[in-house]
């Protein structure tokens, strides 16, 4: 399985920015779709948004406008800048790979909490 990484969580106030990284490593060539995910208290994980190989995205509508997920291939990283921070973005943040053969379980990294202020 792929092992992911991430980085770049913290406490932000309402407004700011910050940036996720998720590096991966082992097997890289059997990724097909990258993504963020998140979980806030209480609630189910949730899809905020991912990248294919060939570098198309797709955004959940509640980041629209405001996060925007980018690849490297050439690094095997996938990152997520966050503007405009709302409290209600406050979650722990999953990193996500899907493979080309869909039998194979997703792989997650180990999340980062992302914490925004008032």
């Amino acid at each position: 399985q792929v092992q992911l990484v991430e980085s770049g969580g913290g406490l932000v106030q309402a407004g700011g920015s910050l940036r996720l990284s998720c590096a991966a490593s082992r097997f890289i060539f059997m990724i097909d779709t990258m993504g963020w995910y998140r979980q806030a208290p209480g609630k189910q994980r949730e899809l905020v948004a991912s990248v294919t190989r060939a570098g198309s995205t797709a955004y959940v509508d509640f980041v629209k406008g405001r996060f925007t997920i980018s690849r490297d291939n050439a690094k095997n990283t996938v990152d997520l800048q966050m503007n405009s921070l709302k409290p209600e973005d406050t979650a722990v943040y999953y990193c996500n790979a899907k493979y080309y053969e869909r039998w194979r379980p997703d792989s997650w990294g180990q999340g980062t909490q992302v914490t925004v202020s008032s």
